[in-house]
């Protein structure tokens, strides 16, 4: 995934058209502080804040506040995220497919790492990132706390301008 944030952009929450808030009074299965997700509950929406073809859902959490928060990605196959940043921990799971993943300001597929289904990874702070999916969908699901942001190392790659 092609991402990059910057902390001072954290309050962009570039991930518009995305439910602000998702309590557990939201879902239909809860109970005393719990929150349980069927996935065929999810509600996906376009990520306004990457490139066409990419999808989220918001599971937990608002992510314009300084709170925990679980998000799911979905890219499509043959996607790519551009070089990015995001102002607080970033931790993903993949859930389908295989992510190509790596560190660095400069897209470089020759430092791509294979992530498949199971994986796990965490980025600091600032530190810039990019991905690629191959020829299939990949699903992640991100937590972390907010608020949440990304910004992109080339202004061009961010598809809100």
């Amino acid at each position: 995934m092609k991402v990059i944030l910057k902390p001072t952009l954290g309050i962009l929450l570039g991930l518009c058209l995305v439910p602000a808030s998702l309590t557990a009074a939201d879902l239909p299965y809860k109970g005393e502080g719990h929150i349980m997700v069927n996935t065929s509950d999810l509600e996906w929406k376009p990520v306004g804040s990457m490139s066409k073809g990419a999808e989220i859902t918001v599971l937990e959490g608002d992510l314009s506040e300084e709170a925990p928060f679980t998000m799911r990605l979905r890219m499509p196959a043959n996607y790519d995220l551009m070089p990015h940043t995001h102002p607080e921990y970033e931790r993903v799971t993949v859930l389908s497919g295989t992510l190509h993943f790596a560190h660095g300001e400069e897209f470089d597929a020759d430092q791509l790492k294979e992530l498949p289904e199971g994986s796990f990874a965490v980025m600091a702070p600032g530190d810039a990132m990019f991905g690629r999916t191959g020829d299939e969908e990949v699903v992640i699901q991100l937590h972390g706390t907010g608020p949440w942001g990304i910004e992109y190392i080339n202004p061009e790659h961010d598809p809100r301008k």
